[in-house]
């Protein structure tokens, strides 16, 4: 029971956080689009270059291949084998690191998410075409970082250890922690 316990658990945290995101690109893509209703300006074609590689490199190769997307999984594969039933419930917030981790995860996790929180604020007050050549590099990075989480999932999968640090606190950081 306890191994099915943990399966559902890696399961609803990866499924969560695709949802999460999905949902992000659905809500962000409209204002992407809407940057193509008008002729681009030269500097904005340039702009928009140099904005994708810059979020495809940043966001979605160094951001999320290389730490979120192998640390989610990671921690998806330690609650599969270590679960226990609040964190299977909230299996996408242990995933993420928001609960169960580090005191330096989860202050990086509120920290990260507290910085798009703020980006989100200010790119909402971005004019067309700007407004929307931001939100292509975003969902364009979103993308990314989905696809390179369930490729970890499906090499977890397949049995192949992902090599990753879960931060998971350690005995004596256990009284913050759990």
């Amino acid at each position: 029971m306890e191994k099915m316990m943990g399966r559902v658990g890696a399961l609803w945290g990866v499924l969560g956080i695709t949802a999460l995101l999905a949902w992000a690109v659905y809500r962000v893509y409209p204002f992407a689009m809407g940057a193509t209703v008008e002729p681009w300006h030269w500097y904005e074609t340039v702009f928009f270059v140099f904005w994708m590689i810059f979020m495809l490199y940043g966001e979605g190769f160094k951001g999320f291949q290389k730490g979120f997307s192998p640390r989610v999984v990671a921690r998806a594969a330690h609650l599969a084998n270590n679960p226990v039933w609040w964190h299977v419930l909230l299996a996408p917030l242990y995933c993420m690191g928001f609960i169960h981790a580090t005191k330096k995860r989860r202050i990086v996790a509120m920290s990260v998410t507290s910085g798009i929180i703020v980006l989100i604020v200010a790119v909402h007050w971005l004019p067309q075409p700007w407004r929307g050549i931001v939100d292509m590099g975003v969902v364009a990075g979103l993308f990314y970082g989905v696809v390179a989480m369930w490729v970890y999932a499906i090499h977890a999968l397949r049995g192949r250890q992902i090599n990753h640090p879960t931060d998971v606190p350690t005995s004596h950081d256990a009284p913050l922690a759990s």
